[in-house]
């Protein structure tokens, strides 16, 4: 099987995450920057990692890097590389998305249109002909452009990975599923252990606990662009992959995982992305008001993403709301509590100081993840 280097790009500040799962698929990491992981696969890994990555976005098969600080450096160097061994005769070709950080070429719009230009001709050169049709598959190209170093990867994801399938409804201010997943995995939480999480919204974070549980992949259940790459994954390929990772589901008998919400819809949407995610017998939805949290079991972990009160006029009402968190946590038995968050004033408001401030990006948004750490169980 041929080798390929693989880009995993992931939330920035979940790098050490994303590679110890990569590494615990198997597969070698060659390097990890801010906001991806690279790592050493042959085709099975393609089909592996997208099936089976929690915490990634997608996976790209790296076709170049190169240094470019003109439009002609980044065409030649763009047209030489060989695209014939990923884009078929017939196949339709684009650069889907161009970025461009403290880089002398910044426009997206031109750095897509001459790379374009620059793998027709490179292409039109090989098979000898003049004008493509494009009537095969999607073959997408992404471009990242960082202090005038050119990467360049072809998506084999399509959909971003965060897109389980399970999530047809969504809350206000929904938290994408992989960033869910990262929390948890940030966390002791282990499925023998209770899980609640009282500011639940759609269900993420009790949903993707769940599906660890259960073993579950987190996309056993969508499709992949690759997955019409007969000439670089094929089929028998993605069926194995899809085939292990059915045999590997293991439903627990028992598991104490909650999701709590004041929002009554919320709750009922809650319960229908689970249904749909296969795993709503491992999951307890109740309407009820942050101020009510209670729990009788000890260690415990509360791991939630609470309202950050972006509006001013929000602002003191969110306050309340996590001093209300605070006191309810404060009379749970050796609970610890991981917290996601932009407001810049929970800790005061909670009258509580963390064990660990972990800085994440979300999407633009600069959050903080907050440990509280309790006790740990006794050893039996």
């Amino acid at each position: 099987m041929r080798k390929y280097e693989l880009i995993a790009p992931c939330h920035f500040g979940l790098e050490s995450v994303l590679k110890r799962e990569i590494t615990d698929l198997g597969y070698d990491v060659s390097s990890v920057e801010d906001g991806k992981v690279s790592f050493i696969g042959d085709e099975e890994a393609i089909a592996r990692a997208n099936i089976g990555l929690r915490t990634a976005e997608r996976i790209l098969i790296k076709i170049g890097s190169f240094t470019a600080v003109t439009y002609d450096e980044l065409f030649e160097a763009t047209k030489a590389l060989d695209w014939e061994n990923y884009i078929p005769k017939d196949g339709r070709f684009n650069v889907v998305k161009a970025a461009s950080i403290k880089s002398k070429l910044f426009s997206p719009s031109d750095i897509q249109s001459i790379m374009k230009k620059a793998m027709v001709e490179r292409l039109k050169s090989v098979y000898n002909i003049e004008w493509f049709e494009e009537t095969g598959f999607d073959y997408p190209v992404r471009v990242t452009l960082m202090k005038d170093t050119v990467t360049i990867g072809l998506d084999t994801t399509g959909v971003s990975l965060h897109k389980r399938g399970y999530r047809k409804l969504v809350s206000k201010a929904p938290i994408a599923e992989n960033l869910a997943a990262a929390l948890i995995m940030l966390t002791p939480w282990k499925k023998d252990r209770i899980l609640v999480d009282p500011f639940c919204g759609s269900g993420t974070i009790p949903i993707e606990a769940a599906l660890m549980a259960a073993n579950i992949a987190p996309g056993i259940n969508r499709e992949f662009s690759a997955m019409d790459w007969e000439n670089i994954v094929a089929g028998k390929v993605w069926k194995d992959a899809f085939d292990e990772a059915r045999d590997e589901v293991n439903m627990p008998s028992d598991c104490d995982i909650q999701g709590y919400d004041i929002d009554n819809a919320m709750i009922e949407t809650a319960r229908a992305n689970a249904r749909l995610a296969g795993v709503d017998k491992l999951i307890h939805f109740q309407t009820r008001d942050v101020k009510d949290l209670s729990h009788a079991g000890r260690y415990g972990f509360i791991i939630t993403n609470p309202p950050y009160g972006e509006r001013l006029e929000d602002k003191e009402n969110v306050s309340k709301i996590y001093a209300a968190l605070a006191e309810r946590y404060k009379a749970l038995k050796d609970w610890s509590m991981f917290m996601i968050t932009s407001y810049e004033g929970a800790e005061e408001a909670m009258r509580l100081k963390a064990d660990k401030n972990r800085k994440i990006y979300n999407g633009m948004l600069k959050t903080y993840y907050y440990s509280f750490m309790g006790k740990k169980p006794e050893k039996r």
